[in-house]
């Protein structure tokens, strides 16, 4: 039997109503998609009957009636149980086989979850049912379990929502006091995290006289306190105050554990209480204090401290105006926990749609995905990589329309769709896309849709790029060179509109060293600012990263250009990979030299040329991983402690692969063991412990490879260290002109 309390609750918040709801129905028709079955149902179970707020596929009168009587449904059990029942053929269960659900409603196969209100008690459930006998997999019933767990964030929401409208209509009702009380119970609402809270009882206190205010909350075991925020605490309280034990002898703990509240008239009344807190705490500053706990539904929270500067006497109506201001808070805090927890699992639900990118050969590919803040905290944005083989792959990424678990499920279906296009079609863009819009109406998803499609085709000199635009923001391609060209073209129209319109390809190419970047309109979103302006912005940014690696662009664009985030974001990006003219052979290594700038901002990039040309000739990821170590230590000597012209070389052979640094300066490095606290004095330390032999060579000239010293056999040269933070001989008395630091790495083990 469902608990009366939670009845009473529901039929409070409208919910006991035999009534459709968009956004339960929006649960039965996932349900009905992601599972297959015939029919679904968001059922609440009451005294003795059960209301359907989400039906899709239930045969009349149900689907209209929105009612049955409790006794007819399997649901009564999910509820009282508070467990999934699941059953292939209720017609062979003897307690299920009599009820009127099997032969009325078609019931045979069930699969039903348990939904729970925010105090945990099953209320209901979401089922799955078919009028067949059916074997339900793991995979089945885990997305349905995963969907009952989105359907209860739902619920406790609208539950907490409808308890926040009850309070708000009786303070209407109240005198000055609780007007003023509605007044500052509406300033929590728009919190969307426990610092919100903080800040709002900041403003809160100081609209009743307060100076400071903070708000300490509970810990998951229930042992301790801790202040969410100093900032707003009295001067002087100890930076060991933000967390105590509950069991502490201080107010907040007392408040705490006997969940009655602590009023204190001035600074000595506290003492008396607590001399040895008191006594860490400058008396001149704070006279009068409260300590209130938060409570919800007789569960602790956390406890409300606020502070006077003056004395103060606590009557009745400062009593009851700070008790209504602690159980707003606690209100504010369920709901922001209720926010996160929902955005949990739509995040989940998210993830499980976005598949991990692939290796692209000859590519380096990232990406990032951000959803909204002020939604469901799931969208309508996507992207997606399809490799076609070791020469071509297709890029995708869209964007649906609207911010919520619906637009999630179309994309869901769009971008699975495409993806199959892809993979089985093998043709350009427009045509890909012209198959999604036909299948898009065909299959009556009415789905509105933007997109962009990009097929990249590898030659010698890197990609050939075509693409097709249905109605997105334009691609962009930050070059080598670090300038930024937006792939800009007359787009077509965007998809759901006109499925026979026409679509069109444009091509274009990708150098060694280009990035294609691919994004949603999230990126750029900006009011009062128009889309060129705002397009300007993002190349203007995306230029200022052409040092950076290509793992990191996509969330540094989103860090750096979505603020108080109105719409979901998705962000693509590929780097072309620089390549050598010829694959290593036995006697034949690959050699290749590239001049690199004397400045920090060169170290990235020339680290990542090596790390391309390695990849390029299949050397592997573990060899990689060492090799870009070494690499961005030699190149930090260089750049750091040498002299101009600088230049990488590299020599990819049959068993070894050769990495050097040649500068101008003849500064020799030496092994030494730094101080903990000093930052440099460990690349050596590294070249001796991870690479197969290394060395120095000192040349005449840049040019003239001679004189050749070093390794860890020979013990190095070794003059001083600068790569290292030791001080450095300098090179002109022997008149050397420069060196090369070199390692290699043995590719046999």
């Amino acid at each position: 039997m469902t608990d009366a309390q939670a009845i009473h609750e529901l039929v409070q918040a409208g919910l006991a109503e035999p009534a459709a709801d968009e956004s339960f129905d929006r649960f039965a028709r996932l349900v009905h998609r992601q599972l297959g079955v015939s029919s679904a149902l968001v059922t609440l179970v009451l005294d003795d009957e059960a209301v359907l707020p989400g039906a899709h596929g239930v045969p009349e009168p149900y689907q209209s009636a929105r009612r049955t009587p409790r006794s007819h449904t399997f649901c009564q059990f999910v509820a009282n149980e508070a467990r999934p029942l699941v059953v292939e053929d209720a017609r062979t269960v003897p307690h299920l086989a009599t009820l009127r659900a099997v032969d009325d409603i078609g019931v045979v196969a069930y699969a039903g979850f348990p939904i729970f209100d925010p105090q945990g008690r099953a209320v209901g459930s979401l089922c799955a049912f078919d009028a067949r006998p059916r074997t339900w997999s793991d995979d089945e019933l885990a997305t349905l379990a995963d969907l009952a767990s989105a359907c209860t964030s739902e619920l406790r929401l609208r539950l907490a929502q409808a308890r926040a409208k009850r309070m708000q209509r009786v303070a209407l009702a109240a005198n000055k006091r609780s007007r003023l009380l509605l007044e500052l119970s509406e300033s929590f609402a728009a919190a969307t995290s426990v610092r919100d809270v903080a800040e709002r009882l900041a403003a809160v206190g100081a609209a009743i006289g307060a100076r400071y205010a903070g708000l300490a909350l509970l810990d998951g075991a229930g042992t301790r306190l801790e202040f969410t925020t100093l900032d707003h605490l009295e001067p002087g309280v100890p930076a060991s105050f933000r967390r105590m034990r509950v069991d502490a002898e201080r107010a907040a703990s007392t408040a705490a554990r006997t969940r009655e509240p602590l009023f204190f008239r001035d600074h000595a009344q506290y003492g008396e209480r607590f001399p040895e807190a008191a006594s860490l705490i400058a008396p001149d500053t704070v006279e009068a204090r409260s300590f209130v706990p938060v409570l919800a539904d007789d569960r602790l929270l956390g406890v409300v401290a606020l502070a006077w500067d003056t004395v103060r006497e606590f009557d009745d109506d400062a009593v009851k105006t700070e008790t209504t201001i602690a159980s707003y808070v606690a209100h504010a805090v369920e709901r922001v926990r209720l926010l996160e927890e929902r955005h949990r699992v739509a995040a989940t639900l998210q993830a499980a749609m976005l598949t991990e990118l692939p290796p692209v050969r000859g590519a380096e590919l990232a990406a990032t995905y951000a959803s909204a803040t002020r939604t469901d905290q799931v969208g309508g944005d996507w992207y997606d990589a399809v490799v076609l083989d070791d020469d071509a792959c297709v890029l995708m990424i869209g964007d649906v329309t609207g911010h919520d678990m619906r637009a999630a499920a179309q994309m869901g279906q769009l971008r699975s769709m495409l993806r199959t296009f892809a993979w089985c079609q093998d043709e350009p863009p427009a045509v890909l896309l012209r198959l999604l819009d036909r299948a898009n109406r065909g299959l009556a998803l009415h789905s509105s849709a933007t997109a962009v499609v990009v097929r990249l085709d590898r030659t010698p000199q890197g990609f050939d790029l075509t693409w097709s635009n249905a109605g997105h923001p334009p691609p962009l391609v930050l070059r080598a060179d670090g300038t930024v060209d937006p792939l800009e073209s007359a787009p077509d129209l965007m998809l759901g509109v006109l499925p026979s319109t026409q679509r069109h390809d444009h091509r274009t190419r990708l150098a060694p060293g280009d990035t294609l970047l691919l994004y949603t309109d999230g990126l750029v979103e900006r009011r009062g600012t128009s889309f060129a302006e705002r397009l300007a912005g993002l190349r203007s940014v995306l230029g200022e990263h052409a040092g950076t690696a290509t793992s990191a662009v996509p969330d540094a664009l989103v860090r750096r250009l979505v603020a108080d985030q109105r719409d979901d974001v998705a962000v693509l990006a590929l780097r072309v990979r620089h390549t050598v003219p010829r694959a290593p052979a036995p006697g034949r290594p690959s050699v290749l030299t590239r001049p690199v700038e004397h400045t920090s901002t060169a170290i990235g990039p020339a680290r990542r040329w090596v790390d391309d040309v390695l990849e390029s000739c299949d050397v592997s990821p573990a060899v990689r991983r060492v090799a870009m170590l070494l690499t961005s230590e030699i190149l930090t000597n260089a750049v750091q402690h040498g002299t101009t012209p600088v230049r990488a070389e590299l020599e990819v052979g049959h068993r070894v692969v050769r990495v050097g640094v040649e500068d101008g300066s003849t500064a020799l490095p030496r092994l030494r063991s730094p101080r903990p606290e000093e930052t440099g004095g460990r690349g050596v330390q590294f070249l001796e412990r991870c690479a197969s032999r290394w060395g120095v060579d000192l040349h005449d000239d840049p040019a003239d490879d001679s004189a050749a010293d070093g390794g860890p056999a020979d013990g190095g040269a070794a003059h001083g260290d600068p790569a290292d933070g030791g001080a450095a001989d300098g090179g002109a008395a022997d008149g050397r002109a420069a060196k090369t630091v070199w390692f290699e790495l043995d590719l046999d083990g």
